[in-house]
């Protein structure tokens, strides 16, 4: 599936030069990837690839894998509106994580699935996912972040379809030595 070959494009493109230039060509020349009879999603593709460019370009690519490493990119993508990319890059680290840990990534993952079935009309779908991802992360943080804003305005955000627009993806709170050095 064609939606599904770009998804693994980019997270490869994550950590991986080569897979950031293939986005770049994407959204130059969508029809490179497209068969004839996929020509009519040329622009949708082309837009995709060009958005996951540019959340990408300012994170150098990487294979750090630490848990604020792979927040700091979930985030750039879920700013870009690349819901499902976001499922796809979180979801092999829900996988091997445990506790706490876990649980705030399932919650993640599905208020960004929420998103994406709200991009495809699926109201429904979006309002459960959205109230089960926010119930997930109530009162929780994960790495440097605090997640209880992010849940409460999910949580409200679920009752307010298909009208809603999401919340701003937790931020990395700063420590006070980076504070003092930004000063």
């Amino acid at each position: 599936m064609l939606r599904n070959r770009l998804a693994a494009t980019i997270v490869d493109a994550v950590g991986d030069a080569q897979a950031r230039r293939m986005l770049a060509t994407v959204a130059a020349a969508p029809s490179t990837w497209l068969s004839a009879e996929d020509a009519a999603w040329a622009p949708l593709l082309a837009a995709r690839a060009r958005r996951a460019s540019e959340a990408l370009a300012a994170l150098p690519p990487s294979v750090d894998h630490s848990l604020d490493a792979v927040l700091d990119v979930a985030a750039r993508l879920y700013a870009a509106g690349l819901y499902f990319e976001v499922h796809e890059w979180l979801e092999p680290h829900w996988m091997t994580a445990s506790g706490a840990t876990r649980e705030a990534l399932q919650g993640l993952i599905q208020a960004a699935v929420g998103w994406q079935h709200l991009a495809n009309d699926n109201v429904a779908g979006a309002s459960s996912l959205l109230a089960e991802g926010a119930a997930r992360l109530r009162g929780r943080r994960l790495g440097a972040r605090d997640l209880d804003a992010f849940a409460q305005a999910t949580a409200t955000a679920a009752t307010r379809l298909p009208g809603a627009t999401p919340p701003a993806f937790p931020e990395r709170r700063r420590d006070v030595n980076e504070r003092e050095e930004s000063v």
